[in-house]
Protein backbone atom coordinates (compact mmCIF):
# COMPACT_ATOMS: atom_id res chain seq x y z
CA UNK A 1 0.00 0.00 0.00
CA UNK A 2 1.43 3.40 -1.01
CA UNK A 3 1.71 5.77 1.97
CA UNK A 4 -0.22 9.04 2.09
CA UNK A 5 3.10 10.94 2.33
CA UNK A 6 4.34 9.30 -0.88
CA UNK A 7 1.15 10.26 -2.74
CA UNK A 8 1.49 13.86 -1.51
CA UNK A 9 5.13 13.80 -2.66
CA UNK A 10 4.28 12.58 -6.19
CA UNK A 11 1.38 15.01 -6.51
CA UNK A 12 3.57 17.88 -5.30
CA UNK A 13 6.27 17.03 -7.84
CA UNK A 14 3.78 16.83 -10.72
CA UNK A 15 2.06 20.05 -9.69
CA UNK A 16 5.41 21.82 -9.42
CA UNK A 17 6.40 20.81 -12.95
CA UNK A 18 3.13 22.17 -14.36
CA UNK A 19 3.48 25.44 -12.43
CA UNK A 20 7.15 25.90 -13.35
CA UNK A 21 6.58 25.24 -17.06
CA UNK A 22 3.72 27.75 -17.18
CA UNK A 23 5.64 30.58 -15.49
CA UNK A 24 9.30 29.97 -16.38
CA UNK A 25 9.89 33.07 -18.58
CA UNK A 26 9.09 35.22 -15.53
CA UNK A 27 11.75 33.33 -13.55
CA UNK A 28 14.38 34.11 -16.20
CA UNK A 29 13.39 37.79 -16.15
CA UNK A 30 13.49 38.09 -12.35
CA UNK A 31 16.76 36.13 -12.01
CA UNK A 32 18.60 38.22 -14.58
CA UNK A 33 17.32 41.40 -12.97
CA UNK A 34 18.40 40.18 -9.52
CA UNK A 35 22.01 39.49 -10.54
CA UNK A 36 22.38 42.77 -12.46
CA UNK A 37 24.36 45.18 -10.25
CA UNK A 38 23.66 48.17 -12.52
CA UNK A 39 20.63 50.34 -11.84
CA UNK A 40 18.30 49.66 -14.75
CA UNK A 41 15.20 51.69 -15.57
CA UNK A 42 13.80 49.16 -18.05
CA UNK A 43 10.47 47.55 -17.19
CA UNK A 44 9.52 43.86 -17.42
CA UNK A 45 8.14 44.20 -20.96
CA UNK A 46 11.34 45.87 -22.23
CA UNK A 47 13.54 43.15 -20.70
CA UNK A 48 11.25 40.51 -22.21
CA UNK A 49 11.59 41.99 -25.71
CA UNK A 50 15.35 42.44 -25.28
CA UNK A 51 15.86 38.74 -24.48
CA UNK A 52 13.65 37.65 -27.39
CA UNK A 53 15.53 39.95 -29.78
CA UNK A 54 18.98 38.84 -28.62
CA UNK A 55 18.44 35.14 -27.91
CA UNK A 56 15.11 34.29 -29.49
CA UNK A 57 12.12 32.84 -27.63
CA UNK A 58 14.33 29.99 -26.36
CA UNK A 59 16.22 32.57 -24.30
CA UNK A 60 13.16 32.85 -22.08
CA UNK A 61 13.58 29.16 -21.24
CA UNK A 62 17.30 29.17 -20.41
CA UNK A 63 17.86 26.61 -17.66
CA UNK A 64 14.38 25.08 -17.95
CA UNK A 65 15.61 21.46 -17.87
CA UNK A 66 17.39 21.70 -14.48
CA UNK A 67 14.46 23.82 -13.26
CA UNK A 68 11.94 21.07 -14.00
CA UNK A 69 14.16 18.55 -12.25
CA UNK A 70 14.71 21.00 -9.41
CA UNK A 71 11.05 21.80 -8.90
CA UNK A 72 10.10 18.11 -9.04
CA UNK A 73 12.73 17.29 -6.42
CA UNK A 74 11.93 20.40 -4.35
CA UNK A 75 8.17 19.91 -4.25
CA UNK A 76 8.38 16.15 -3.97
CA UNK A 77 10.85 16.25 -1.07
CA UNK A 78 9.06 19.19 0.59
CA UNK A 79 5.61 17.59 0.47
CA UNK A 80 7.05 14.29 1.67
CA UNK A 81 8.84 15.76 4.70
CA UNK A 82 5.98 18.17 5.43
CA UNK A 83 3.36 15.45 5.46
CA UNK A 84 5.59 13.11 7.48
CA UNK A 85 6.25 15.87 10.01
CA UNK A 86 2.56 16.75 10.07
CA UNK A 87 1.63 13.12 10.70
CA UNK A 88 4.15 12.77 13.54
CA UNK A 89 2.86 15.96 15.19
CA UNK A 90 -0.80 14.95 14.91
CA UNK A 91 -0.12 11.41 16.17
CA UNK A 92 1.76 12.78 19.17
CA UNK A 93 -1.23 14.64 20.59
CA UNK A 94 -4.95 14.42 21.15
CA UNK A 95 -7.67 16.71 19.83
CA UNK A 96 -7.95 18.61 16.55
CA UNK A 97 -6.55 17.08 13.39
CA UNK A 98 -5.59 20.53 12.08
CA UNK A 99 -2.14 22.01 12.73
CA UNK A 100 -1.94 25.23 14.70
CA UNK A 101 0.42 28.00 13.59
CA UNK A 102 3.46 26.84 15.60
CA UNK A 103 3.01 23.24 14.46
CA UNK A 104 2.71 24.38 10.83
CA UNK A 105 5.92 26.38 11.19
CA UNK A 106 7.79 23.45 12.77
CA UNK A 107 6.73 21.08 9.98
CA UNK A 108 7.71 23.73 7.44
CA UNK A 109 11.19 24.26 8.91
CA UNK A 110 11.94 20.51 8.87
CA UNK A 111 10.65 20.09 5.31
CA UNK A 112 12.27 23.30 4.02
CA UNK A 113 15.72 22.58 5.48
CA UNK A 114 15.82 19.05 4.06
CA UNK A 115 14.63 20.28 0.67
CA UNK A 116 17.13 23.16 0.49
CA UNK A 117 20.17 21.01 1.22
CA UNK A 118 19.15 18.24 -1.21
CA UNK A 119 18.18 20.53 -4.11
CA UNK A 120 20.77 23.35 -3.86
CA UNK A 121 23.15 21.91 -6.52
CA UNK A 122 20.27 21.78 -9.02
CA UNK A 123 19.39 25.45 -8.42
CA UNK A 124 23.04 26.52 -8.75
CA UNK A 125 23.08 24.90 -12.20
CA UNK A 126 19.70 26.42 -13.13
CA UNK A 127 20.68 29.94 -12.03
CA UNK A 128 24.00 29.73 -13.86
CA UNK A 129 22.21 28.69 -17.06
CA UNK A 130 19.45 31.28 -16.71
CA UNK A 131 21.84 34.24 -16.51
CA UNK A 132 24.67 33.06 -18.74
CA UNK A 133 25.11 32.68 -22.49
CA UNK A 134 28.40 32.02 -24.20
CA UNK A 135 29.33 33.23 -27.70
CA UNK A 136 30.89 30.88 -30.22
CA UNK A 137 33.82 32.11 -32.39
CA UNK A 138 31.45 32.88 -35.27
CA UNK A 139 29.12 34.77 -32.94
CA UNK A 140 31.96 36.96 -31.70
CA UNK A 141 32.37 38.33 -35.22
CA UNK A 142 28.65 38.52 -35.93
CA UNK A 143 26.72 40.99 -33.79
CA UNK A 144 23.39 39.63 -35.09
CA UNK A 145 24.06 36.02 -34.13
CA UNK A 146 21.99 34.38 -31.39
CA UNK A 147 24.22 33.64 -28.36
CA UNK A 148 24.76 30.00 -27.52
CA UNK A 149 23.45 28.65 -24.23
CA UNK A 150 25.83 26.36 -22.28
CA UNK A 151 24.67 22.76 -21.85
CA UNK A 152 23.95 21.30 -18.41
CA UNK A 153 27.16 19.25 -18.52
CA UNK A 154 29.23 22.25 -19.58
CA UNK A 155 27.67 24.33 -16.81
CA UNK A 156 28.50 21.68 -14.18
CA UNK A 157 32.09 21.44 -15.49
CA UNK A 158 32.49 25.23 -15.34
CA UNK A 159 31.17 25.40 -11.76
CA UNK A 160 33.43 22.57 -10.53
CA UNK A 161 36.46 23.90 -12.42
CA UNK A 162 36.05 27.29 -10.76
CA UNK A 163 35.03 26.37 -7.20
CA UNK A 164 35.28 22.59 -6.89
CA UNK A 165 32.36 20.56 -5.54
CA UNK A 166 31.71 23.36 -3.04
CA UNK A 167 30.58 25.44 -6.00
CA UNK A 168 27.43 23.32 -6.22
CA UNK A 169 26.50 24.61 -2.77
CA UNK A 170 26.96 28.29 -3.49
CA UNK A 171 24.26 30.38 -1.86
CA UNK A 172 23.30 27.64 0.62
CA UNK A 173 23.46 30.11 3.53
CA UNK A 174 20.79 32.54 2.26
CA UNK A 175 18.92 29.57 0.79
CA UNK A 176 18.59 28.10 4.30
CA UNK A 177 17.45 31.49 5.58
CA UNK A 178 14.84 31.38 2.81
CA UNK A 179 13.37 28.27 4.42
CA UNK A 180 11.14 30.90 6.05
CA UNK A 181 9.58 31.47 2.59
CA UNK A 182 7.76 28.13 2.29
CA UNK A 183 7.21 28.14 6.06
CA UNK A 184 5.36 31.45 5.73
CA UNK A 185 3.61 30.25 2.58
CA UNK A 186 2.32 26.98 3.96
CA UNK A 187 1.56 28.44 7.40
CA UNK A 188 -0.56 31.23 5.90
CA UNK A 189 -2.17 28.69 3.54
CA UNK A 190 -2.97 26.19 6.31
CA UNK A 191 -4.37 28.79 8.68
CA UNK A 192 -6.55 30.46 6.02
CA UNK A 193 -7.72 27.05 4.78
CA UNK A 194 -8.67 25.96 8.31
CA UNK A 195 -10.39 29.30 8.92
CA UNK A 196 -12.46 29.01 5.73
CA UNK A 197 -13.44 25.41 6.39
CA UNK A 198 -14.47 26.22 9.98
CA UNK A 199 -16.44 29.31 8.93
CA UNK A 200 -18.29 27.54 6.11
CA UNK A 201 -18.91 24.44 8.21
CA UNK A 202 -20.55 26.56 10.92
CA UNK A 203 -22.77 28.20 8.26
CA UNK A 204 -23.80 24.82 6.85
CA UNK A 205 -24.63 23.42 10.29
CA UNK A 206 -26.55 26.58 11.19
CA UNK A 207 -28.80 25.79 8.21
CA UNK A 208 -29.51 22.33 9.62
CA UNK A 209 -26.98 20.30 7.60
CA UNK A 210 -26.13 18.02 10.53
CA UNK A 211 -22.47 17.07 11.02
CA UNK A 212 -21.38 17.95 7.47
CA UNK A 213 -17.92 19.50 6.98
CA UNK A 214 -17.38 22.15 4.28
CA UNK A 215 -15.18 21.25 1.30
CA UNK A 216 -13.11 23.92 -0.46
CA UNK A 217 -13.26 24.29 -4.24
CA UNK A 218 -10.39 24.41 -6.74
CA UNK A 219 -10.92 28.18 -6.95
CA UNK A 220 -10.55 28.46 -3.15
CA UNK A 221 -7.24 26.60 -3.31
CA UNK A 222 -6.11 28.77 -6.24
CA UNK A 223 -6.79 32.02 -4.35
CA UNK A 224 -5.34 30.76 -1.06
CA UNK A 225 -2.21 29.52 -2.85
CA UNK A 226 -1.72 32.83 -4.63
CA UNK A 227 -2.21 34.96 -1.52
CA UNK A 228 0.03 32.82 0.71
CA UNK A 229 2.87 32.97 -1.84
CA UNK A 230 2.46 36.73 -2.23
CA UNK A 231 2.96 37.18 1.52
CA UNK A 232 5.96 34.82 1.63
CA UNK A 233 7.83 36.17 -1.41
CA UNK A 234 7.21 39.81 -0.61
CA UNK A 235 8.61 39.30 2.89
CA UNK A 236 11.82 37.50 1.88
CA UNK A 237 12.77 38.97 -1.51
CA UNK A 238 16.11 40.61 -0.50
CA UNK A 239 17.44 37.16 0.39
CA UNK A 240 16.24 35.86 -2.98
CA UNK A 241 18.37 38.54 -4.68
CA UNK A 242 21.38 37.57 -2.54
CA UNK A 243 20.92 33.85 -3.22
CA UNK A 244 20.60 34.40 -6.98
CA UNK A 245 23.85 36.38 -7.10
CA UNK A 246 25.77 33.78 -5.12
CA UNK A 247 24.37 30.83 -7.09
CA UNK A 248 25.16 32.56 -10.37
CA UNK A 249 28.80 32.86 -9.26
CA UNK A 250 28.77 36.63 -9.68
CA UNK A 251 32.23 38.12 -9.09
CA UNK A 252 31.06 40.84 -6.72
CA UNK A 253 28.94 38.38 -4.75
CA UNK A 254 32.07 36.34 -3.98
CA UNK A 255 33.24 39.26 -1.83
CA UNK A 256 30.27 38.95 0.52
CA UNK A 257 31.52 37.72 3.89
CA UNK A 258 28.09 36.66 5.11
CA UNK A 259 24.42 37.00 4.21
CA UNK A 260 24.06 40.15 6.32
CA UNK A 261 27.25 41.62 4.83
CA UNK A 262 25.92 40.87 1.36
CA UNK A 263 22.61 42.60 2.06
CA UNK A 264 24.43 45.60 3.57
CA UNK A 265 26.78 45.81 0.56
CA UNK A 266 23.91 45.74 -1.93
CA UNK A 267 22.08 48.40 0.10
CA UNK A 268 25.18 50.61 0.22
CA UNK A 269 26.17 50.26 -3.45
CA UNK A 270 22.75 50.05 -5.14
CA UNK A 271 20.30 51.52 -2.66
CA UNK A 272 17.10 49.94 -1.40
CA UNK A 273 16.01 49.20 -4.99
CA UNK A 274 19.00 46.87 -5.32
CA UNK A 275 17.42 44.53 -2.78
CA UNK A 276 14.24 44.35 -4.85
CA UNK A 277 15.53 44.02 -8.42
CA UNK A 278 13.19 41.82 -10.44
CA UNK A 279 10.60 41.79 -7.66
CA UNK A 280 7.71 42.58 -10.03
CA UNK A 281 8.20 39.59 -12.32
CA UNK A 282 9.13 37.36 -9.35
CA UNK A 283 5.95 38.20 -7.44
CA UNK A 284 3.86 37.64 -10.55
CA UNK A 285 5.57 34.30 -11.21
CA UNK A 286 5.41 33.20 -7.58
CA UNK A 287 1.73 34.00 -7.18
CA UNK A 288 0.69 32.25 -10.39
CA UNK A 289 2.99 29.26 -9.78
CA UNK A 290 1.80 28.79 -6.19
CA UNK A 291 -1.84 29.10 -7.19
CA UNK A 292 -1.41 26.53 -9.99
CA UNK A 293 0.63 24.26 -7.71
CA UNK A 294 -1.92 24.13 -4.90
CA UNK A 295 -4.84 23.58 -7.29
CA UNK A 296 -3.07 20.95 -9.44
CA UNK A 297 -1.42 19.17 -6.50
CA UNK A 298 -4.74 18.74 -4.74
CA UNK A 299 -6.44 17.38 -7.87
CA UNK A 300 -3.58 14.95 -8.68
CA UNK A 301 -3.52 13.78 -5.05
CA UNK A 302 -7.25 13.03 -5.07
CA UNK A 303 -7.11 11.20 -8.43
CA UNK A 304 -4.05 9.16 -7.39
CA UNK A 305 -5.60 8.27 -4.04
CA UNK A 306 -8.83 7.21 -5.72
CA UNK A 307 -6.98 5.09 -8.30
CA UNK A 308 -4.87 3.33 -5.63
CA UNK A 309 -7.93 2.73 -3.43
CA UNK A 310 -9.87 1.19 -6.34
CA UNK A 311 -6.93 -1.05 -7.25
CA UNK A 312 -6.49 -2.31 -3.71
Amino acid sequence: MVSDSAIHSLAGAAGGIVAMSATYPLIVLSTRAAVNVKNDSKNVAQHFLEIVKREGVVGLYSGLSPSLLGIAVTNGVYYYFYERSRGIILNSRQGSKALNMMESMLAGVVAGSATTIISNPIWVIQTSQAVRVEPSPSELSNSHAVPKRPSILRTIQAIIAKDGLNGLFRGLGPALVLVINPVLQYTVFEQLKNFLIKKRTLKLRARGSGSVVAVLSDWDFFVLGAFSKLVATGSTYPYIVLKSRLQAGQARAEQYKSSLHGLATILKEEGIQGLYKGVGSKLLQSVFAAAILFAVQRRIYELTKKAITSLS
